[in-house]
């Protein structure tokens, strides 16, 4: 009986704590379309200046800019943020690590949405699931449905959560696929503020 439920346990632990794969059945680009695509390369970073005192890596990448319309109808720009730490992160509804993470992203919204930081949640899912579970869940930060365009221009997003923390100028520093505690996002608003 105790290696029935430690054996349980462990497999509830593997798909808490795991990336959900995304419920996209397009190929992945080949790499002549993934360079088509690419953004371009960070301009070289000049002594003192942000980027170099947050050690953003020589190689970051801007940003692809994206506007869209929020869950009660606001237009969002991406590029409106500069000047602010953002987090995207793209989830749904019916994938746990997504959700488990929500609660965090809440908390964090809490603790630094009067600073220079921005929660963006882009949604993989039906809009009126997307809609009655922001509501259920209480989530105070902007969340929008995100099409496949949009997950294609952040180099194709193949497993839920995936989050890109993006710094003030605009630059991917990070990307996580998969459940990340609130103590590592939380590390980075604060390297980069």
């Amino acid at each position: 009986m105790k290696r029935f439920i430690f054996s349980a346990i462990a497999l509830a632990s593997v798909v808490l704590f795991t990336a959900c794969p995304s419920t996209d059945k397009t190929p992945p680009p080949t790499p002549q379309q993934a360079v088509q695509n690419s953004v371009p390369a960070a301009a070289p970073m000049q002594g003192g200046n942000y980027g170099q005192r947050t050690k953003r890596a020589a190689d970051a990448v801007k940003a692809p800019d994206f506007t869209v319309k929020d869950l009660a109808g606001n237009t969002i720009t991406l590029s409106s943020f500069k000047g602010k730490v953002v987090i995207l992160d793209f989830w749904a509804t019916w994938c746990p690590p997504c959700r488990a993470e929500i609660p965090d992203f809440i908390a964090l919204n809490t603790l630094y949405s009067k600073q220079d930081f921005v929660m963006l949640g882009a949604a993989v899912d039906d809009p009126g699931k997307v809609k009655s579970f922001v509501q259920r869940m209480g989530m105070n930060y902007t969340v929008f449905i995100a099409d496949q365009d949009l997950g294609n221009n952040f180099g194709g997003i193949r497993g839920i959560p995936t989050t890109f923390v993006i710094d003030k100028e605009g630059y991917i520093v990070r990307q996580y696929v998969g459940y990340r505690p609130k103590e590592s996002f939380e590390q980075d608003i604060k390297d980069l503020m």
